[in-house]
């Protein structure tokens, strides 16, 4: 139906003294004796438009369930100058209904808790919360594509069925077209029945199908969904999440650390410019100081500490943390948030880690003890990239493969590219939700995705 989006009306002041026909969903109204007041929302911005009846020119019967919150309406008016700053708003001249909405409606004006909002993620989006983070997730994810793409890059996509786990940590939710069937006496007998002959999973990461990509095209992107059937119920997991994976041939572990900081201050800078008045809410409302911190990222230079100094600096911290702090342990996230919010205030790549508690794709440091990877930590949330040269070196990986007692068939194709035509190459996949999560001080991983999928919950 032709209508005009009320961000137009909004921004555009040619359309003052207008007659203009728009279309959304009531927000809040109010209800006096000779006139009502809609806010109405079509999705196109985060403020609401006025809308003014004057009850005088409709049936009671008529403009009642066009006052009800939730309800879809339609309206034909006159574009007038509002009262506040440079708003405006619309006094209707005719209006109809498109959806009413039952008084059992969940969203009323009332404050909701977070908790209370992912019970009902049908409707959740029509809040200002949800309506403000879901245009951000939409122009970051526009932010991303950009940076690659201006930069000379190729957006390529990696199977969302594979056949192997690129982590090797065994997370993977099995594929299957067999049913529980108690005649199958092992796993070969029963991925024999299966759709493709042998076990498949929903892929970890888009990595290894990547670094094919990047030894042909040189520069290379995946964007998409990935999956950990992990059993972790925390505010920063979810077992389906976006992700972004570069693949860069001729790329040693300081030229990827050089493109991971050029990517985060770009789609920062593109944040602050194209979604002002989300930033500013969520800055208001969820972390203050946010739109400071998020400058602050794109005006400084990131910090970088050898793992090795990192832990020296936690041990002389004087904090005392629930999780020990020794060379060779991973970093927790008490860990992680300390180096940024007290040592560091700023984000900082932590590099050199342990050879024993990083992926077997890693390229082995010249000590034996360590790879050349990294993470980049970020105050209020810890790590969003990990980072890493991969290992161009066929007998290394394979000697590695072995040791971690991975199937071998199922890395025949990546051991490959080390006998034809091997080069330093070096990759790293940053979570579009966690990046969220630090964009607009969300602290659940849950509320930056549309439909989070976490342990026991499916809605």
């Amino acid at each position: 139906m032709e209508h005009i989006d009320l961000k137009s009306i909004s921004t555009d002041k040619s359309y003052i003294g207008k007659t203009v026909t728009v279309c959304g969903w009531v927000r809040t109204s109010r209800d006096s004796k000779n006139v009502a007041f809609v806010e109405l929302n079509d999705g196109s911005q985060l403020e609401h438009v006025q809308i003014v009846f004057e009850k005088s020119e409709f049936a009671d019967a008529t403009l009642a369930p066009m006052l009800a919150l939730g309800a879809a309406i339609s309206v034909t008016g006159a574009v007038e100058k509002g009262m506040k700053d440079e708003s405006a708003e619309i006094r209707a001249q005719s209006a109809t209904l498109l959806g009413g909405c039952d008084q059992s409606y969940p969203l009323q004006k009332k404050r909701h808790t977070m908790e209370f909002l992912r019970t009902i993620p049908h409707l959740r989006v029509r809040t200002n919360t949800f309506n403000a983070m879901f245009r951000v997730r939409s122009e970051l994810s526009y932010a991303i594509h950009k940076f690659f793409h201006d930069n000379g890059y190729y957006y390529v996509h990696s199977p969302i069925i594979t056949g192997s786990d690129c982590e090797g940590a065994g997370e993977v939710f099995k594929v299957t077209t067999v049913g529980y069937d108690p005649t199958v006496k092992s796993d070969d007998e029963y991925n024999a029945k299966d759709f493709f002959g042998r076990s498949a999973g929903l892929t970890v990461s888009g990595q290894l199908e990547g670094e094919v990509m990047a030894t042909a095209l040189g520069k290379i992107y995946t964007f998409g969904p990935t999956f950990r059937a992990e059993n972790s119920n925390t505010p920063r997991h979810a077992a389906e999440f976006w992700q972004i994976e570069p693949e860069v041939a001729f790329c040693d572990i300081d030229d990827i650390i050089v493109i991971a900081t050029d990517m985060i201050k770009s789609i920062i800078a593109h944040l602050l410019k194209n979604c002002a008045a989300e930033l500013k809410f969520f800055d208001e409302r969820f972390e203050n100081g946010l739109i400071a911190k998020l400058q602050h990222v794109v005006d400084s230079e990131f910090a970088r500490v050898d793992y090795t100094d990192a832990i020296e600096i936690l041990k002389k911290s004087g904090k005392t943390f629930v999780y020990p702090v020794e060379w060779g342990l991973d970093l927790q996230t008490e860990h992680e948030r300390y180096l940024t919010d007290e040592y560091f205030k700023k984000p900082v790549f932590v590099v050199n880690y342990p050879r024993a508690i990083k992926s077997f794709y890693m390229k082995q440091n010249p000590d034996g003890k360590t790879v050349a990877a990294t993470d980049l930590l970020v105050p209020g949330v810890g790590e969003i990239i990990g980072c890493s040269e991969r290992e161009a070196d066929y007998d290394k990986l394979l000697a590695e493969i072995k040791a971690r007692g991975m199937k071998l068939a199922d890395y025949a194709n990546y051991l490959d590219l080390r006998k034809f035509g091997t080069v330093p190459h070096s990759g790293f996949g940053l979570g579009l939700e966690r990046m969220l999560m630090y964009a607009t001080g969300m602290s659940n991983i849950r509320d930056t995705i549309e439909f989070p999928r976490t342990k026991d919950d499916l809605k």
